[in-house]
């Protein structure tokens, strides 16, 4: 039994919620509008101040989608009242980040730098390093990646990370905050 999709999600007061006969769901809040196309095997109720999801029968597909559906309406409403952020770590000496207008630029050691457009409803943000990091080696920088839409912000944070991952042996690379790379000692003199 979905122990999430039996729980009930609270609609704050200035959120509007609308869903129509095939679950197509638009949620408004104080930060924009997000819509998405949800699985027409749940029934979604609004009730007093709360939405209850309640699936058909015990099959294994309907199991999978309550919780699941579950939890992105409940995305959605924190999305468009709180926002979501993922904030990266740039450590490395010479590995920097810089905000051109819309372009966050990147400069990772390469030959040239690394230019990025933010996509629609993704804002990102460039802060000045901190010093050490819990691995121990030299944050240059921070980069905040701001949304209101959890899967968008999280894609474009790994698709950040991805032009220089951290490497297990410095440290250095992109990383994001919360995240502990395992080190490995390195060569051995005689």
């Amino acid at each position: 039994m979905s122990r999430i999709g039996l729980k009930p999600i609270n609609l704050p007061s200035n959120v509007e919620f609308k869903i129509n006969d095939s679950n197509f769901v638009t949620v408004k809040g104080p930060k924009g509008t997000l819509e998405q196309q949800l699985s027409k095997l749940m029934k979604i109720e609004v009730s007093e101040g709360h939405i209850n999801i309640a699936r058909p029968n015990d099959e294994k597909m309907s199991r999978s989608l309550h919780g699941l559906t579950r939890t992105l309406l409940n995305n959605m409403i924190v999305g468009v009242t709180d926002g979501y952020e993922k904030v990266l770590e740039i450590v490395g000496v010479g590995y920097r980040a810089q905000k051109q207008g819309k372009k966050l630029v990147l400069s990772l050691g390469y030959s040239h730098p690394v230019e990025m457009e933010d996509p629609s409803g993704i804002e990102t943000t460039v802060e000045p390093g901190t010093g050490k990091s819990t691995g121990g080696a030299d944050v240059t920088g921070k980069i905040v990646v701001r949304g209101i839409d959890k899967q968008q912000v999280g894609n474009y944070a790994a698709v950040i990370r991805d032009w220089r991952r951290p490497e297990p042996y410095k440290g250095k690379g992109i990383k994001y905050s919360n995240e502990v790379i395992r080190r490995k000692a390195g060569k051995t003199g005689k």
